[in-house]
């Protein structure tokens, strides 16, 4: 849409050219053709190096936008991004889109279905009550169990596994709160994108990207009642167990292993090779490879196994 539709919906200001805008994005990521936003001031760094075409802004930060980015001011700048991601959001199914195309020697059950403009690739196994959305892509070689559903724009690799159940693409947990305390959805116009050789559970929830994708790297296994939160990131090979839940836009370095009931909190890095115990609570970043934590607070696993020696004996 044209900006100056945009600065409408946002009841602000405009008096600058007029352009047409393709998307929202982060200030990052934003091109010449997009609209970012800032909501926390601790971005503020990131504003002078954007090349979003506008960013909706308070007027308090308004003097650190590049010379040619369009402000568009408002009071709540997460807020009024909440809006607009509604109209960037594309249609859960188009039927515009031609058919599905299915791949040679793939067998799709007739009681699945493949939305307009999905693909599956050859070799693959789409059973029962499955549903693959528009524009999605299945990669050679894949097996997708019963009432798996696949919302539309993701892409899952070869050679993948996908139990009963489970949902790839489900919007992530995002909404933005007025000063009334009333909740406004922020539209998850991201995908998920699975790589090769990955086997993923049964009821596991994968949500996808506010913006950008979910990444899934080669190699990860990922245990049954698994949550992924939006813009995740794991790493190859990585393995997360039963109940485990990963906050969104956290990254996981190569080869984490987190057991049974652990969680990260959101924003997070791990490094590689970390390991987290059953129950375990991630709060902080993990910046050196190859350690092994347990507890909550989080602490080295050797000094927890202490620590409840200690309250054993306190106990007697």
């Amino acid at each position: 849409m044209l900006l100056s539709e945009i600065a409408s919906i946002l009841k602000t200001e405009f008096d600058s050219s007029d352009l047409e805008i393709i998307g929202i994005n982060t200030l990052k990521k934003a091109s010449s053709s997009e609209v970012s936003f800032v909501s926390n001031s601790k971005y503020v760094k990131d504003i002078g190096d954007s090349k979003a075409a506008a960013i909706i802004i308070s007027a308090a930060l308004v003097q650190h936008l590049p010379k040619d980015c369009v402000p568009l001011v408002v009071e709540n700048s997460y807020l009024s991004m909440a809006v607009l991601s509604k109209y960037f959001a594309p249609p859960v199914e188009d039927d515009s889109l031609p058919e599905a195309v299915i791949g040679e020697g793939s067998k799709v059950s007739p009681k699945a279905e493949l939305a307009n403009g999905s693909r599956v690739g050859a070799n693959c196994v789409i059973m029962a009550h499955s549903y693959v959305g528009a524009e999605s892509v299945i990669g050679d070689n894949t097996i997708v169990y019963p009432n798996v559903t696949v919302y539309r724009d993701c892409v899952i690799g070869k050679d993948c596994i996908i139990h009963s159940n489970t949902a790839i693409g489900s919007d992530g947990f995002g909404f933005a709160t007025n000063a009334r305390g009333e909740h406004t959805k922020i539209y998850q116009n991201g995908n998920v994108v699975i790589e090769d050789d990955v086997e993923i559970g049964s009821n596991v929830s994968v949500d996808r990207a506010v913006f950008g994708s979910t990444f899934i790297k080669k190699g990860v296994r990922i245990d049954n009642l698994v949550q992924i939160g939006h813009n995740c990131e794991i790493g190859e090979y990585s393995v997360l167990v039963a109940q485990s839940g990963v906050a969104g836009s956290t990254t996981l370095g190569r080869n984490v292993v987190m057991g049974g009931q652990s969680a990260t909190a959101g924003h997070l890095t791990i490094a590689p090779f970390s390991t987290f115990a059953a129950r375990s609570g991630v709060t902080n970043n993990i910046k050196e490879s190859g350690k092994t934590f347990a507890g909550f607070p989080l602490m080295d696993h050797k000094q927890w196994l202490k620590l409840q020696v200690k309250i054993a004996r306190l106990l007697k």
